[in-house]
């Protein structure tokens, strides 16, 4: 499988991931939450793989990205009846 199927396939698992964490880590801080949720996404994309690989050339910028779209997630999680049912 090429990077990009990877990484969208990744993608996709997103609110899933945010919304375990938020289950699991709940009293943590957001920004502990966020971090896990990077993680676990890293794990799930084989992060050290891909590095080794020069699949991925700059792995700050792209945990960056993956922190940009987590922080999308919630934020649209928030605005949704998600948030209401807790």
């Amino acid at each position: 499988m090429n990077f990009l199927q990877k990484l969208l396939q990744g993608i996709a698992f997103v609110p899933t991931i945010v919304n375990s964490i938020e289950g699991l880590f709940g009293s943590h801080t957001g920004a502990q939450k966020k971090e896990s949720a990077i993680s676990f996404v890293a794990a799930a994309l084989q992060l050290t793989e891909s590095v080794a690989n020069r699949e991925i050339v700059d792995e700050n910028k792209f945990k960056e990205g993956l922190g940009k779209i987590i922080d999308g997630t919630v934020q649209c999680l928030n605005a949704s009846s998600w948030a209401q049912a807790k």
